[in-house]
């Protein structure tokens, strides 16, 4: 029996008569819960969405434009096998059946004037590319190229943390030994920005191939990521790996072309131009040039190879995004059928773990790293170097798992596959936290979600316990401090105090001679800001800056005078108070009232990313939660920050369950849920 049903947050369940229907019926719903949202990811793709949203949008337009994510995506559709492209095309096809009920529903349209657009069959594939190109964050090469330009070479890993990167998650597998039911748990949480709608849509496919519940990226068919297909489980984090490159580009005009200069010299590079319409404002023009590396993402013939740079990116190189992968997830029955699959896995790389109701377990890379010179990975590289082209591929690593694996992008399986990885502070407190029992339940695991232990505390306070001469109100912050149990609570004094250290801290490396260099962001497009500024970068490289050789730098000095700068504010305020949650909107409300309040921090397993320095909101966080039960997959719990729609009761009624860290029962059981009938 086809149809579409709800739970009791809004949650869509659908059954359909065959694999194709499915698809139909999923990107149909898709559309009608979120219309405004995948219309906005769908112009962001194409580049054109400063035509409704303003003149903030045009650093994004013009970086899809000069990165050609459209053309990417129809260059990769025309190389899908038969079968996918159609269950592709039915998607597109439902989404374009349910766009004009969706976004009558949709406030947005109006307030901007947007009507509601036509779908191609390759809009899928663009969405996909849009989410993920600065997934890998190659931008951080240009911050390392930055800092040794004008630091020297040996100050290329400076900022490195064990290099933090921007995007991660938290992930875990308990084999049966080490649960309550003897059956195996998988659990987590993606960390992205928090957005409004979210970026993962809870969903559960039905038809008579396969029975699939999981974590749908609204405008793609299937469920990539997070699934639970009932005999067959899967989860992933970001593998922090290194699979894109940026060349420094030698360009020069020659008439209405444009040549570069490359291994074997002067060669014509394609060239074209294209109009990015601004609303209220003039439309600009875009010069799109493409050399044998790739895109030119920064400068042009006019500037130099500095700021002249293009990025190399597989599926740019290869035509393939991996498409024919996400109908195999759906039909997985053990992991040795997702294993298989995900051998076509491309973009973005993945550490996956995943178990099955027969004992199996799997801890593997996903996906397609080039290899190349180590110089790749560390900064910007020559184009008119041969030694720096690409030759070949990597092996995807897979590890054993004995009882308990972990995922949170620390260095360790994908180890050889990156340059930066994220600390190890949230693996090492999670496998801390799972030794704990060997009994664990599904619903225990929200005690490992919520934990706000903030090891990453522990290098300045170290440096502030033996910092001598401090006034009586820094004695006493110091003796509050070292007392403190380094949680990141909410409702914690002590955790505010420890923020106004850091920030204090970070602000005076900051304006520090050492780094004075720095001060200046390189001559890049907008959309990289993020990454080349001095303040964000110190804030999260700072216990290993604390610990750097730099000239003239005197860490216990800069806590010191910290400490007695702290120690003088009268700022009372708890954590939550200023730890709050500052979701992105494509259309931001004025007037929306200040977000709940948020315990946790960047490097907590309750991993609430604030800014150290620049901000304590946090933009960044689990974009979802879930547990995957693998004895009875009706114990399985998950969780969104928001809700199920973008308009409606149900747009943010997961929230509250969200910020006290519960989560919600799945419910499998079509007799529990309420059919949906069309308006």
């Amino acid at each position: 029996m086809s149809g579409r049903y709800r739970d009791g947050y809004g949650i869509p369940h659908l059954r359909a008569a065959d694999h194709e229907a499915l698809a139909f019926a999923q990107g149909q719903v898709t559309a009608r819960d979120r219309a405004w949202q995948i219309e906005v990811e769908r112009h962001r793709s194409q580049g054109s969405s400063a035509a409704f949203l303003g003149l903030e949008a045009l650093a994004w337009d013009s970086f899809a434009r000069r990165v050609r994510l459209d053309d990417t995506a129809r260059r990769c559709h025309a190389a899908l096998d038969p079968a996918t492209a159609a269950w592709v095309g039915r998607y597109v096809d439902g989404v374009n059946a349910g766009l004009a009920a969706g976004a009558a529903r949709a406030p947005e349209f109006a307030a901007t004037g947007l009507s509601p657009g036509r779908w191609e069959p390759w809009t899928p594939l663009a969405i996909w590319l849009g989410h993920h190109v600065l997934f890998a964050g190659f931008p951080g090469k240009l911050w390392r190229e930055h800092v040794i330009r004008r630091l020297g070479p040996g100050a290329a890993r400076l900022f490195a943390v064990d290099g933090h990167v921007t995007s991660g998650s938290n992930g875990w597998l308990l084999a049966g030994e080490r649960t309550d039911t003897g059956a195996a748990l998988i659990a987590g949480d993606p960390h992205r920005f928090i957005e409004a709608p979210g970026i993962y849509q809870q969903i559960q496919l039905a038809c008579p191939e396969y029975d699939v519940l999981g974590f749908a990226v609204p405008g793609v068919p299937g469920i990539a990521h997070f699934g639970h297909a009932g005999t067959v489980a899967w989860a992933i984090t970001n593998a922090s790996a290194d699979y894109q490159d940026v060349y420094a580009e030698r360009l020069r005009r020659d008439g209405d072309g444009v040549e570069a200069y490359g291994p074997q010299g002067w060669q014509p590079v394609h060239r074209h131009v294209e109009t990015i319409e601004v609303a209220g404002g003039d439309p600009v023009e875009v010069e799109v040039i493409e050399t044998e590396r790739g895109p030119v993402i920064s400068g042009g013939p006019e500037e130099q190879p500095e700021v002249t740079v293009s990025l190399r990116y597989p599926p740019r190189v290869t035509g393939d995004l991996g498409f024919a992968v996400l109908p195999a997830l759906l039909r997985a029955r053990t992991v040795g059928d997702l294993d298989a699959a995900l051998d076509g896995w491309v973009e973005p790389v993945n550490v996956v773990l995943a178990a099955d109701t027969g004992g199996g377990l799997l801890h593997r890379v996903a996906g397609r790293v080039p290899r190349r010179h180590a110089d790749n990975g560390l900064r910007v590289v020559p184009a008119w170097e041969p030694a720096y082209a690409w030759q070949g591929w990597q092996p995807m690593p897979k590890r054993p798992v004995d009882q308990v694996a972990v995922m949170a992008n620390e260095r360790s399986i994908s180890a050889g596959l990156g340059v930066e990885y994220a600390p190890p502070y949230r693996a090492d407190r999670i496998r801390e936290l799972l030794g704990e029992r060997t009994d664990w339940r599904a619903e225990q695991m929200a005690s490992v979600h919520t934990d706000t232990y903030l090891a990453a505390a522990g290098p300045l306070l170290e440096l502030l316990a033996d910092v001598d001469g401090l006034s009586a109100p820094a004695q006493a912050l110091r003796d509050r401090l070292l007392r403190w149990d380094r949680r990141m609570a909410a409702d914690s004094l002590d955790a505010a105090r420890f923020a106004d250290l850091r920030a204090a801290v970070v602000h005076a490396l900051a304006t520090h001679p050492a780094l004075a260099e720095l001060t200046a962001p390189p001559a890049h497009p907008e959309v990289f800001t993020p990454w080349l500024t001095l303040v964000p970068r110190i804030g999260y490289a700072l216990p290993s800056l604390l610990r750097a050789d730099l000239p003239g730098l005197d860490p216990a000095e800069l806590v010191r005078a910290a400490a007695e700068q702290v120690a003088t504010a009268d700022d009372t305020r708890r954590w939550g108070e200023r730890h709050r949650l500052a979701p992105w909107r494509a259309l931001p409300d004025p007037a929306a009232p200040p977000g709940p309040e948020l315990a946790g921090d960047h490097d907590c397993v309750l991993a609430t990313s604030s800014i150290p320095g620049v901000t304590d909101l946090c933009g960044r966080g689990p974009a979802a939660r879930y547990v995957w039960d693998l004895g009875r997959r009706e114990n399985s719990r998950w969780v969104v920050p928001l809700g199920a729609t973008g308009a409606g009761p149900h747009h943010d009624d997961q929230l509250p369950l969200w910020v006290r860290g519960e989560l919600i029962e799945v419910t499998d059981d079509w007799h529990r849920l309420t059919e949906e009938h069309d308006d």
